[in-house]
């Protein structure tokens, strides 16, 4: 009853036929991106102060020494031109009330 399947050796030479019959494709659903958060890196290497509470922190600078920056500049160039145009205002406030002056002299004259 036990019966042994021979053993064919056959060689294909023809193509394999192809299937006319779609996969199912499954449409997966998106995956949301998400990005880690790191910690800042420091920009420089001096360390800062720990700061601690009712302890007075040293001053990196002395507040009597004066250094010229280019932020200090930038402040003399906007005071100069404040008081330039606070100047100019002034100068043409003076010159129409001198002129007021002038027309009111010459009504009360006629």
């Amino acid at each position: 009853m036990a019966t042994t399947k021979k053993k064919t050796t056959t060689k294909k030479t023809s193509a394999p036929k192809k299937t006319t019959a779609r996969a199912t494709v499954t449409k997966k659903a998106p995956v949301k991106k998400t990005t880690a958060k790191r910690a800042p890196k420091r920009t420089s290497s001096k360390k800062t102060p720990e700061m601690r509470s009712f302890h007075i922190a040293k001053e990196s600078q002395e507040f009597t020494k004066f250094k010229v920056t280019r932020q200090t500049v930038y402040w003399v160039i906007l005071v100069a031109f404040i008081i330039f145009a606070q100047l100019w205002i002034l100068k043409l406030q003076v010159d129409v009330a001198t002129l007021i002056d002038a027309q009111q002299q010459q009504l009360l004259n006629i």
